[in-house]
C-alpha cells in the first residue's frame, strides 16, 4: 500500500470494489473463479493491514483442514490462530488420563511456520467436557484438583507457545447472575480466580482472559463481567484481558460497542473480539451481504478506535468450516469468505476499517455456482454433498469438479453420476436435475471413504 495514497482516494477505491462484488455476488466457474483468486491475491492482507493499526487478525480453524486453499487463506491472511475445537477438555482428554494432542499440535506448529500467534482456547468451560468428568461425583476438593491438574497440563505443555488463553469462557447468564456449572456448583465463584492464578503460574508470559457472548454491548451481563473484572484486579488475581466473542446478528451490532470496549480497557486490561461472525436468514443475497459488509466494518472499527482493544477474531473465515448453519436453523452465510473460499463483501468491510484499498475488481457478471460441503463424518467415511445455485444466470446441463487432497475415494453418488480417477472426481447431472433455473438449485449427494483428514477440496463448474 502505498504511503502517498489519502485516505479519501483509498475509500473511494474500496468502495468501488464493494459496489462490484455485489453486483455479482458469488459468481464462478473455472474460469470466474480463477479471476477472482487472482483479484484476491493482489490485495493487502488482513494480517498486514491489522499490523499498520497495531492491531492482530486472527480466525478459528480446524487443524484436518489446514490444507490446500484452506491452509492457504489461514496462513496468508491472519496472523492469529484459534484452535476451534482442539485445545477444549473433551478434545485433549476424552478418557481420563489419557491424552490427545494431535489436533492442537499441528494448529500450533501451523502457527509457527506461518509467524502467527496462538489464542489458546479454552480451559475453564461448562460445555465440550468429558462424559468421565461431568458424569462424575467429586468431592470440592477432588474438582479443584481436578480443574488444577488440568490448566496445568494444558498450559504447561504449551508454555511460550500460546500469546493468549480464555481461561474462563461464558461464565455468566444473560440476567449478570453466575450460571449454574459443573465448577460454579462444585467450587463457588471463587472458581475463576483460582483458575487465573494457576494458568498464570503455568504460563507467565500468557495472558489471561475471561471470556464470554452477549457481552459486546453494555448491558446486565457485560456489567456483571466488569464488576468481576475490577474485582479481580482488585483483588490481585491476574487478569490481563476480557473477549468479547460476537456471535452477532444481519444488522444488530450493539450501539454501544466501542463505548464497552472503552470502559473496559479504563480498567487496565486488554479486550479482544475473540469469535466474531455475523449470521443472516438464508439464501443471502446483495442486500444481505451489503449490510454484513457494513456490520464487520462497524466492529472492526470499533476495535481499532480503542488501544487496547488488540485482537479481531473471526470464527471461521469460511462459510464451508463455520458452526452457524448447524447451530442456528435457516441461518448461515457468516463469515468474510464464502463456501468456495472467495472473498465476500464482508473481507472487504474489515479491509476498509484496518485502513485498506484493493487492487483489481472481480467478475461482475451474475452466474453459478457450485458448493462442497460435508454433511457428516465417521471414523472411515464421510456423506458429502455438492450445491449448484444459479443467480443471473440458468444451465441446460452441469457437470462439477475437484481433486481430493487427501485420498478420499467416492464409494456411491445419488442425483448424480460420478466417476473418480486417482484423486480426481468428475460428477454430472442426472436425466432429472440437468436444467438450473436463474434462482434456482440442484444439489446432489455422496459417500466416501476417508483416512488421516477429510481437508474439503475447491469445486468448479464446467
Amino acid at each position: 500500500m502505498s504511503p502517498s495514497r489519502s485516505s479519501s482516494v483509498r475509500s473511494t477505491s474500496l468502495r468501488a470494489r464493494l459496489v462490484a462484488v455485489l453486483t455479482g455476488v458469488t459468481a464462478v466457474g473455472a474460469l470466474l473463479a480463477a479471476g477472482m483468486t487472482s483479484a484476491h491475491a493482489a490485495d493487502t492482507p488482513l494480517r498486514d493491514l491489522a499490523a499498520a493499526k497495531g492491531k492482530i487478525i486472527g480466525t478459528a480453524v480446524t487443524g484436518s483442514k489446514l490444507t490446500g486453499t484452506y491452509g492457504d487463506i489461514a496462513g496468508a491472511q491472519f496472523n492469529s490462530l484459534t484452535p476451534g475445537n482442539a485445545m477444549k477438555w473433551g478434545s485433549v482428554e476424552p478418557t481420563q488420563g489419557t491424552f490427545n494432542w494431535t489436533e492442537a499440535d499441528q494448529i500450533v506448529a501451523f502457527a509457527q511456520a506461518h509467524n502467527q500467534q496462538v489464542r489458546g482456547h479454552t480451559l475453564a468451560w461448562h460445555n465440550q467436557n468429558p462424559s468421565w468428568l461431568t458424569n462424575g461425583s467429586w468431592t470440592s476438593a477432588q474438582l479443584s484438583s481436578l480443574l488444577q491438574n488440568h490448566i496445568g497440563t494444558e498450559v504447561g505443555r504449551y508454555r511460550g507457545k500460546i500469546a493468549a488463553w480464555d481461561v474462563v469462557n461464558e461464565p455468566f447468564n444473560e440476567d449478570g447472575t453466575y450460571r449454574s456449572t459443573l465448577w460454579y456448583n462444585g467450587l463457588g465463584v471463587d472458581y475463576i480466580a483460582s483458575a487465573l492464578t494457576w494458568a498464570r503460574a503455568a504460563d507467565p508470559a500468557a495472558k489471561l482472559y475471561i471470556n464470554d457472548y452477549n457481552v459486546e454491548g453494555v448491558n446486565a451481563k457485560s456489567t456483571a463481567l466488569y464488576n468481576l473484572v475490577k474485582s479481580l484486579k482488585e483483588r490481585g488475581v491476574p487478569i490481563d484481558g476480557v473477549g468479547l466473542q460476537a456471535h452477532l446478528i444481519l444488522g444488530q451490532v450493539p450501539s454501544t460497542l466501542q463505548q464497552n470496549i472503552q470502559r473496559f480497557a479504563d480498567l487496565g486490561v486488554d479486550v479482544a473480539i475473540t469469535e466474531l461472525d455475523i449470521r443472516m436468514a438464508l439464501p443471502a443475497d446483495s442486500t444481505k451481504l451489503a449490510q454484513q459488509a457494513a456490520d464487520y466494518k462497524s466492529v472492526t472499527a470499533a476495535c481499532v478506535a480503542v488501544t487496547r482493544c488488540v485482537n479481531l477474531t473471526v470464527w471461521g473465515f469460511t462459510d464451508s468450516d463455520s458452526w452457524v448453519p448447524g447451530t442456528f436453523s435457516g441461518y448461515g452465510a457468516a463469515t468474510p469468505y464464502d463456501e468456495n473460499y472467495a472473498p465476500k463483501p464482508a473481507y472487504y468491510g474489515i479491509a476498509e476499517a484496518l485502513g485498506g484499498t484493493t487492487t483489481t475488481p472481480p467478475p461482475t457478471t451474475g452466474g453459478c455456482t457450485a458448493t462442497y460441503s460435508v454433511v457428516s463424518q465417521w471414523d472411515a467415511g464421510f456423506t458429502g454433498q455438492v450445491k449448484i445455485a444459479c443467480s443471473g444466470a440458468s444451465l441446460s446441463s452441469w457437470k462439477v469438479g475437484w481433486t481430493y487432497g487427501a485420498g478420499q475415494q467416492i464409494s456411491q453418488a445419488w442425483n448424480a453420476t460420478c466417476t473418480q480417477s486417482g484423486a480426481a472426481v468428475s460428477c454430472a447431472n442426472a436425466s432429472y436435475n440437468e436444467a438450473v433455473a436463474d434462482g434456482g438449485s440442484v444439489t446432489f449427494g455422496f459417500n466416501a471413504s476417508w483416512s488421516g483428514s477429510n481437508p474439503v477440496p475447491t469445486v468448479t463448474l464446467r
